[in-house]
């Protein structure tokens, strides 16, 4: 089962999408990895979904891969003695650490690591933004600050400090009992909410020992002052433009994106392009034309892949807004500037073997217009590389490894096939164009271009490449 597309489309499961029979119809509709968000999942639904999604994936003979998004710290005000209070501009107004209700004048932040942690002069969001204060004055146990832009404040709201470096870890014991169940579940990529510092991806790393890739979600602007670091340890990278737009002035969103995206694909990992893409189509059949040029816009950028939040895990039109966005995808896709824009993008070759290796089957695939290229790959990494330079042909990417498989789901134009190692080149060869047939790719008698390692089953040794002539299964 193809995909006409080369981006990955990441639908989000929620209320919307309970149903097993509605999950295989936004897999059929285009969904290529599905996430769980753990915010909202308890791990008895998180394995009960993982269970629904390999059962789909066993009956349609397709890799389908599986994200546990982590809830990350939620920072939140405590409660109001005489319910919502509202907050008018020029007025001071406190944070401390007493736990008694609120009022107009003050209300207890329950996180003195956080109080501790903030200096004159920082901006506090409250719900999404909607209330702006900044610190005039600090002290462990309390901080004042005057309110810049008033509104109405209730219990238990968001709380989101730009400014202000959190001393503490991007894991909370919740997302720890989580990263264990997920892992245990067989998910495919770990997403880590409100990263700040390098140190928050090796802390997931370090647990997940290789069970699962883990994707840096880039959603503050401590993640922004240290990107290359954070981009360097990840496996993946979402930008996650909600909360980056809460935090920071949303204008300076969409370069970011695209920064983030060029980024990624220079270093070769998978990038998402996310949050409120299709956000009409929560409420309605059909997107607004804005929304609409925003999905085509990622797609032009070479993002790996676009999301859906609550479009799919809580909208009233989920496999509408999935089949939406495959065709948003599919038609930017074939228009004729797309491929330039493409190219245009494409970094230099990293001086190794195996990136030459990668550019060159590209070169000769679009300069002989060959119908595909067939990695084959232990790990993934051949495969990375290839879709790292965009080609104009489709990438199978042909693997022993079931887990590689799931987690090529995300790749930018990549068809992830499990089956045996070759056992010789011939071998090689010949089930590569079996393959590529059999996947409706290319016809008997038509060329592919053929790259692997040898020895085989060796990851990271990407050494070979090879025209082949496809042949039928006789």
């Amino acid at each position: 089962m193809r995909r006409h597309r080369r981006v990955k489309i990441l639908a989000t499961l929620g209320p919307a999408s309970q149903d097993p029979a509605v999950v295989e119809k936004l897999f059929l509709a285009g969904a290529d990895v599905f996430r769980i968000n753990m915010s909202h999942s308890s791990h008895d639904l998180l394995r009960e979904r993982v269970e629904t999604i390999r059962a789909i994936e066993k009956k349609h003979h397709r890799s389908i891969g599986i994200l546990a998004d982590l809830q990350g710290p939620k920072l939140r005000v405590g409660e109001f003695r005489d319910g919502p209070v509202t907050l008018e501009k020029g007025a001071s107004f406190t944070l401390d650490s007493d736990p008694a209700p609120g009022d107009a004048t003050r209300v207890r932040l329950p996180h003195p690591e956080i109080l501790r942690a903030l200096e004159p002069g920082h901006v506090v969001l409250i719900d999404d933004g909607k209330v702006r204060l900044h610190i005039v004055d600090a002290r462990p146990d309390r901080a004042v600050a005057r309110v810049d832009v008033g509104g109405r404040v209730s219990n238990r709201k968001g709380v989101s400090l730009p400014d202000t470096v959190l001393p503490m870890s991007a894991m909370t014991e919740k997302d720890r009992a989580d990263l264990d169940a997920a892992l245990a579940a067989g998910v495919d990529w770990i997403a880590v909410s409100f990263v700040q510092r390098p140190e928050d991806i090796a802390e997931v790393k370090k647990i997940a020992r290789g069970r699962a890739g883990v994707l840096a979600k880039i959603e503050k602007p401590q993640a922004i002052a240290r990107l290359d670091e954070i981009m360097e340890i990840s496996d993946a990278l979402m930008v996650a433009r909600g909360d980056l737009g809460v935090e920071m002035p949303v204008e300076k969103v969409p370069g970011l994106q695209k920064r983030i995206t060029r980024m990624a694909r220079r270093l070769g990992k998978p990038v998402v392009v996310a949050t409120q893409m299709l956000e009409s189509m929560i409420s309605s059949p059909v997107p607004t034309r804005a929304e609409v040029s925003d999905v085509a816009t990622a797609v032009y950028e070479g993002a790996d892949a676009v999301m859906l939040s609550a479009e799919s895990a809580a909208g009233q039109y989920p496999v509408e807004a999935v089949t939406t966005m495959n065709d948003i995808a599919t038609e930017t896709e074939s228009d004729p500037n797309y491929r330039a824009i493409i190219d245009s993008q494409r970094s230099a070759p990293e001086a190794t073997g195996a990136d030459a290796i990668a550019d060159a089957a590209r070169s000769v695939a679009e300069t002989l217009d060959l119908k595909a290229i067939c990695a084959w790959t232990s790990s993934g990494s051949t495969a990375y590389r290839i879709a790292r330079e965009r080609p104009k042909p489709p990438v199978l990417a042909l693997t022993p490894n079931r887990d590689t498989a799931r987690r090529l789901t995300l790749v930018w134009g990549v068809h992830p096939i499990v089956t045996k190692d070759a056992s010789d080149v011939e071998d090689m060869a010949k089930r590569a164009g079996k393959f590529a047939n059999r996947e409706a790719f290319s016809r008997e008698g038509d060329r592919i271009v053929v790259v692997a390692g040898l020895p085989f089953g060796t990851p990271g040794a990407t050494n070979m490449l090879r025209i082949a002539f496809t042949a039928s299964e006789k």
